[in-house]
């Protein structure tokens, strides 16, 4: 049985709530399927915001599925579970072909990245036909190399406003892609862990120089997979003050404490 994430339970507390790895704050969460273009069913979670407009769309691409990467991915878990209450901002998260999670299965087979051109093709249409503004693709390690290759190019480009990376290994993609980047001149973060296992920060400045519009981020005592709130929490501040500011919305510290109904996520 796949996860329902009307399944939580919220609670009013007393007093303000710290935000903690496991706190799940308010939202409209709905589980979704994708269609691709070649047949296969992918299954997700949106989550919007309770009330109010939505001021951007993240469209998560996880890590790599054969070494444990998929939509609950910790960072993409967090944003689901923050985001919408905390920045209006709606998330969508997917196992791309073949990747298993609570939420269910995806259909297919992974496919080193080729056949998941489809899996990301399906997911921004997914996201364009529910009308969610200010489409943004948001990769983790393996989901950089697909935001890098397939971003840049149609019919993915036109209907997102840009990308932001989170511990590029830069394997699959290549300098190609990056010159597709660097010629379509849409907004390009880059999240660069200090003590990532494949690229760090000064390789990622020397790699992205062919994309000038590109802002390498490097983050000081960080690793590849972002454990730990500290860095988590950097990197959902990152990703706020990007897709803010370019609707133009001001950079602001997310808070770490929140005044309303709260739940606790499933272990």
């Amino acid at each position: 049985m796949s996860f329902d994430p009307a399944s939580y339970v919220f609670s009013q507390p007393s007093a303000p709530t710290a935000i903690r790895a496991s706190t799940v704050l308010p939202a409209r969460r709905e589980n979704v399927e994708l269609r691709t273009s070649d047949g296969h069913r992918l299954v997700g979670e949106l989550a919007l915001p309770e009330s109010g407009e939505v001021t951007a769309t993240l469209i998560t691409l996880h890590p790599l599925p054969t070494h444990g990467g998929f939509m609950d991915s910790h960072v993409y878990r967090k944003a689901s579970y923050r985001l919408p209450a905390l920045a209006g901002i709606a998330v969508l998260r997917f196992n791309t072909r073949g990747t298993g999670s609570p939420r269910g299965t995806s259909e297919g087979a992974f496919e080193e990245g080729i056949g998941e051109r489809l899996d990301v093709e399906a997911a921004v249409q997914f996201a364009v036909d529910r009308g969610l503004p200010n489409r943004w693709l948001v990769g983790w390690s393996f989901g950089t190399e697909l935001a890098l290759m397939y971003g840049a190019s149609e019919p993915v480009a036109s209907e997102v406003e840009g990308a932001i990376l989170l511990s590029p290994p830069l394997h699959r993609a290549t300098e190609v892609h990056l010159k597709e980047w660097a010629a379509s001149g849409k907004p390009l973060k880059v999240l660069v862990p200090e003590l990532d296992d494949y690229l760090q920060p000064a390789g990622a400045a020397e790699r992205f120089v062919v994309v000038p519009q590109a802002r390498v981020v490097g983050v000081d005592g960080a690793k590849h997979l972002w454990v730990g709130e500290k860095y988590a929490g950097r990197v959902l501040n990152e990703i706020v003050d990007e897709v803010l500011a370019a609707s133009g919305g001001a950079a602001t510290e997310l808070p770490q404490e929140w005044d309303g109904p709260v739940a606790t996520a499933h272990a």
